[in-house]
């Protein structure tokens, strides 16, 4: 049965999230997957990325994974491929692998979400698969075989891949960089516990590892769970650390916390990263701190919507427009590598795909320089913190329509809808969802997310304490959505 994505996507529930496929475990049937991967394979092969040849595959560690990449490797089988595979390593780790080999890669994760749900993220040989990629899928016709042969299952793993990432940063930093420093490595569920101490061991850490679990957790950067919270406060004073790292459930969105345990927000730690890397452009969406702007660091600022293919559109047009070197980051920490970065006579290669490591590895190296804790970095930034946090299980279309009403009352209605405990709004940003700027520079913004049903509220004021106080103000105000 012959049948085109966009209408695999309704029947399904399963539709495009962050570069590529997501839903829940149970709609990701073997023929869904494998659908989407020969839709995808297809298309590469139709716009000239792809004639056969390999395709590397890894995954994360949620209990659905392995049954989808058998499905997706017997895709890329039935396209006339071979399969490689990477084994459970991060996103970045995969799609820099794909990048150098010059092959596409597929990494089957859901990311930061629950287990219930699992994602398909597909990666040509240039990077991520971006909007007018998506499109281009999403009208393919493809054959719907519901029974997917998968006898011939998994090849061995292939640990090219995770090694090839290991040597970019134990390469490009001095080899003593961390020596002398205690470092606790959160490893909870994620495919980067493994590498990542590896590079921090291969770096001079003392690696003391935490919080292993055979369970999937689903780790947020930009909405970290209490428990999280309370955990790094106990290691830090408990292990003597002098700093603590993590990433999300795929590796592409890092944590890294101060000596006393405290998370740092991810495009705090994405302005000190660029700040280290010498970067003159800066890409990042209009969620993230306006720190950035008021540091006075970089030549080229430019914000976009919410996604990594946004910013990477925008990190190719400012590399375009002459400047170097040119990255981005996302609220989540998510870190893109738009033109190759050398220090020293060393260089870093692009990576234009989020990666999680470079953020705590280029603070940790700032330190360094500078001789300062973790902690003492933020005092070289602008006074603005952020906070972030989601309602769960809120309909996306009730999100939407919302969000909708209050955009055309404007401020006046905008203004009504927060309350007389917030100052009155001065400015709206409908670049992606609705951001408000207050009469007091506050800042407000609200999201539905593109890959779950949340609607996710984004903050910023002059103190940590009043970012927290305006996002729960505003989080008890769009729990009334569901009523």
């Amino acid at each position: 049965m012959k049948i085109q994505v966009s209408e695999l996507m309704e029947r399904s529930s399963v539709g495009f999230g962050t570069s590529g496929a997501r839903g829940l475990g149970e709609a990701m049937t073997d023929g869904v997957c494998r659908g989407y991967t020969r839709a995808f394979l297809d298309h590469l092969r139709d716009t000239g990325r792809y004639t056969g040849g390999s395709v590397a595959l890894a995954g994360d560690h949620r209990p659905s994974t392995p049954r989808i990449m058998r499905a997706v490797a017997a895709a890329i089988r039935d396209a006339g491929g071979e399969v490689i595979n990477c084994g459970a390593i991060p996103t970045p780790a995969l799609a820099c692998y794909g990048i150098r080999q010059h092959m596409p890669s597929i990494m089957v994760t859901g990311s930061h979400i629950p287990d219930d749900r699992n994602g398909i993220k597909f990666h040509t040989a240039d990077g991520e698969i971006l909007k007018a990629d998506e499109a281009g899928i999403a009208a393919r016709e493809i054959d719907m075989l519901e029974a997917v042969d998968m006898a011939d299952g998994l090849p061995d793993v292939d640990s090219a891949a995770a090694d090839a990432y290991v040597r970019r940063y134990v390469d490009f930093f001095p080899r003593d960089m961390l020596a002398g420093w205690r470092l606790g490595l959160y490893e909870h569920s994620s495919v980067a516990r493994e590498v990542f101490a590896r590079i921090l061991q291969g770096l001079g850490a003392e690696v003391v590892r935490l919080g292993y679990s055979e369970r999937f957790i689903p780790v947020d950067t930009e909405a970290i769970r209490d428990e999280d919270i309370r955990l790094a406060r106990k290691w830090a004073a408990e292990c003597q650390l002098r700093a603590i790292i993590s990433a999300d459930g795929d590796g592409d969105r890092p944590l890294i916390s101060t000596e006393s345990g405290e998370w740092l927000r991810g495009d705090v730690a994405g302005i000190l990263c660029a700040r280290q890397l010498g970067a003159r452009a800066v890409v990042t969406p209009v969620s993230s701190n306006t720190a950035l702007e008021k540091s006075g660091d970089f030549d080229e600022i430019r914000r976009t919507r919410i996604g990594s293919p946004y910013v990477i559109e925008a990190m190719r047009a400012a590399r375009a427009a002459g400047f170097a070197p040119v990255v981005g980051y996302e609220a989540n920490g998510g870190f893109l590598i738009e033109t190759d970065i050398e220090q020293q006579s060393r260089v870093l290669p692009a990576l234009p795909t989020r990666d999680a490591i470079i953020v705590p590895l280029a603070l940790l190296a700032m330190a360094g320089d500078k001789n300062v804790s973790v902690s003492g970095l933020l005092d070289s930034l602008p006074p603005r913190h952020t906070a972030s946090d989601r309602i769960k299980e809120m309909p996306t279309e009730i999100s939407q329509s919302r969000i909708a009403e209050l955009k055309t009352g404007g401020k006046v209605a905008v203004s009504a809808w927060l309350g007389e405990e917030l100052a009155p709004v001065s400015s709206i940003d409908t670049t992606d969802g609705l951001r408000l700027t207050l009469a007091n520079a506050e800042i407000v913004h609200l999201r539905p997310s593109g890959n779950a049903p949340e609607l996710r509220c984004y903050t910023e004021a002059d103190s940590p304490s009043r970012a927290i106080e305006l996002n729960r103000h505003c989080l008890a105000r769009m729990a009334d959505w569901r009523k």
